[in-house]
């Protein structure tokens, strides 16, 4: 399976929605995960590719429109009936007959919520529901929109371990929208930047986050106290109440750590913050000429 967009431009009405120009290409076994802010074009790019807005451009795949599976961030079903029987009328299978069906029901620890109805499941319920649903349909590209959108932090990730460990292993590709950073990092392996309807930046994660955030990044409370302290170190964008510290190789963790340590500042350590990353792509994209804020 194979994925190509380029030249893509997304207009509603005289508004550009989304402006693509360089190649971007989805491949088999390919998790990407897509982030950006509100209006930065993340919806948008999935109704081009499946064909559901109209664009100038070139959207190339060897799939078929119904070998391509979408998890919508809001789903609805009918109440008139039990899960049970939704499932097998939309799927046109029986549970009893269906080892697939049944693996996924068991998998995603679903099998006392078949009898319920529909408008009866907790959230996190009716989002293993709806994967359920999409799974069954075994397609080599899916596309996942805020799969744990409107979930409390326990459930998020029990769903997310669950999609994880699913998926683990297979060929199937994946494309991913999701504000939740920790989840991807969970499970993308490449990173689609969007703001604005533009590309920021595209690429095999850890690369990604090397080019914007050095070997790993330390990060701490942004105290007044503390800031002196770091003085010679690269600060990296970050939120507000954050500092976070770019280190280029061992011996600079090192020297970073022991100084943190010495003074009893408490600090986290990563080298795959897709937070940190994102916002030091946008700015370094918008710092050269490209526009501001």
């Amino acid at each position: 399976m194979q994925l190509t967009i380029e030249n893509l431009t997304v207009k509603y009405g005289t508004e550009v929605a989304l402006q693509i120009t360089e190649p971007l290409t989805v491949g088999d076994g390919d998790r990407v995960g897509i982030i950006g802010s509100n209006g930065a074009g993340k919806s948008t790019l999935i109704k081009s590719i499946l064909g559901l807005v109209e664009y100038q451009g070139i959207i190339r795949t060897d799939l078929k429109p119904w070998q391509i599976a979408t998890h919508m961030q809001f789903n609805e079903y009918t109440d008139a009936m039990p899960c049970k029987y939704i499932m097998e009328v939309i799927l046109d299978t029986k549970v009893s007959k269906n080892s697939r069906l049944q693996e996924l029901i068991r998998f995603f620890e679903f099998e006392d919520c078949l009898r319920k109805k529909y408008t009866k499941l907790s959230g996190g319920q009716k989002q293993r529901f709806t994967i359920i649903m999409v799974m069954m349909q075994d397609a080599p590209l899916t596309f996942y929109d805020e799969v744990t959108s409107g979930l409390d932090f326990e459930t998020r990730q029990k769903l997310m371990e669950k999609l994880v460990n699913w998926y683990q292993g297979k060929t199937s590709s994946l494309c991913i929208v999701s504000h939740y950073y920790e989840e991807l990092e969970q499970m993308a392996n490449k990173i689609l930047i969007l703001d604005k309807g533009r590309v920021i930046d595209y690429g095999d994660k850890d690369q990604l986050f090397r080019k914007y955030c050095g070997r790993a990044v330390i990060v701490f409370d942004a105290l007044p106290q503390h800031q002196g302290l770091v003085k010679g170190y690269r600060k990296l964008a970050s939120p507000a109440h954050l500092t976070a510290l770019s280190v280029r190789d061992e011996a600079e963790e090192l020297a970073v750590t022991k100084l943190l340590l010495d003074n009893n500042i408490n600090y986290r350590r990563s080298n795959s913050d897709i937070e940190i990353m994102y916002s030091n792509a946008r700015q370094k994209f918008y710092g050269e000429g490209q526009g501001d804020e």
